[in-house]
């Protein structure tokens, strides 16, 4: 972030040591170190509300997308059902068709010479 040499390190210490002056240089430097690491803190604590945020959108956006496939996975199980649902009332309606037939057809001549058909 910053390009500072120890050189230029140490010219800044002895520039706070002549203008600050010997007595009040630790309190200076403990309130700087203070407010340094109370600046990280904060910086942290941006970068997380950040990340979190991203994270919830992002949930969001995935949320949507389970939700929508569940729809079409809703709607495709219904087409099914009612696929299946159909057929199984046309197979039942074969299979009415073929069990009324139980009762025989008798043909039967009468004096007449014809043949009627007639059911019992």
């Amino acid at each position: 972030m910053f390009d500072i040499s120890f050189p230029e390190l140490m010219v800044v210490m002895v520039v706070a040591l002549i203008v600050i002056g010997p007595e009040r240089l630790p309190k200076v430097a403990r309130t700087l170190g203070a407010l340094w690491g109370r600046g990280q803190r904060y910086v942290n604590g941006v970068k997380a509300d950040i990340e979190r945020d991203m994270a919830v959108e992002e949930f969001r956006q995935l949320q949507q997308k389970v939700l929508s496939e569940a729809g079409t996975l809703e709607q495709s199980i219904k087409q099914i059902t009612l696929t299946v649902d159909q057929q199984v009332q046309q197979i039942n309606e074969a299979v009415a068709k073929l069990s009324l037939p139980e009762k025989t057809t008798q043909l039967t001549v009468p004096n007449t010479g014809r043949l009627d058909a007639t059911r019992e």
